[in-house]
């Protein structure tokens, strides 16, 4: 059942400078929005997501949550592993929510901690189009696995799939997780607390280790039977 929820009320890409508002982009299938700075086929982040709601609520100026598609639903609700059907082709799924991170204080003072889960939904390309503002948004229910909201989570799933004999390098895998590469630092505690299976799956960069590295090939490839 596809439940028709709302509209595409803003659209704004990120180039390597801050986000620029536009009235159309194109959105393309594993790999992001044309001309972005987050496009990229082996990230869970190409497109950020937010709800008109909290712009309302909170009072903030255009753009200050930093998102690539404004939508008039509430985000925040969006389960990982749903599709969304904007305009007439082009298919996004949702991963999980955006962290409400320090640098949106620099809008608002205290803004990070009073904005909690709403800050938006992050979501892979799974099927591309041009869209345009005004476009109708529907929401096409959860037909993906879903991914944990956790960044420890994640960094399993991405463990979960690594192919037998090989290894990858933590900042391969902070990418495939969604995390920023800062986070390579808790790496080796975070692996020891998975457990003895996960030891050695992955090493820093330059280890001596000869196996093969692994960069993230068939990690999202469940996303070809939704667009098909």
């Amino acid at each position: 059942m596809i439940n028709v929820s709302g509209r595409l009320v803003g659209i704004a890409v990120r180039g390597q400078a801050a986000p620029a508002q536009a009235q159309a982009a194109t959105l393309i299938g594993g790999a992001g929005i044309a001309g972005d700075r987050h496009a990229d086929p082996h990230s869970p982040r190409q497109v950020l997501l937010a709800g008109t709601a909290v712009y309302r609520e909170l009072g903030l100026a255009p753009l200050a949550l930093r998102e690539n598609l404004l939508l008039d639903i509430d985000t925040s609700a969006l389960a990982s592993g749903t599709l969304l059907r904007v305009g007439a082709d082009a298919l996004l799924r949702v991963m999980f929510q955006c962290e409400a991170c320090g640098g949106l204080d620099r809008h608002q003072p205290g803004l990070s901690g009073r904005i909690g889960a709403r800050r938006g939904a992050l979501a892979r390309v799974v099927g591309g189009s041009d869209i345009r503002v005004g476009d109708q948004v529907s929401i096409l229910g959860q037909r993906l696995p879903a991914w944990p909201e956790e960044w420890p989570g994640r960094v399993r799933r991405v463990l979960d799939a690594l192919p037998p004999g090989q290894v990858i390098e933590y900042r391969d895998l902070a990418r495939l997780a969604g995390l920023m590469s800062s986070y390579c630092r808790a790496f080796p505690a975070a692996i020891r607390r998975l457990g003895p299976d996960y030891a050695g799956k992955a090493v820093a960069a330059g280890s001596e280790s000869g196996l093969p590295r692994w960069t993230g090939a068939g990690l999202f490839e469940d996303e070809g039977a939704a667009s098909g």
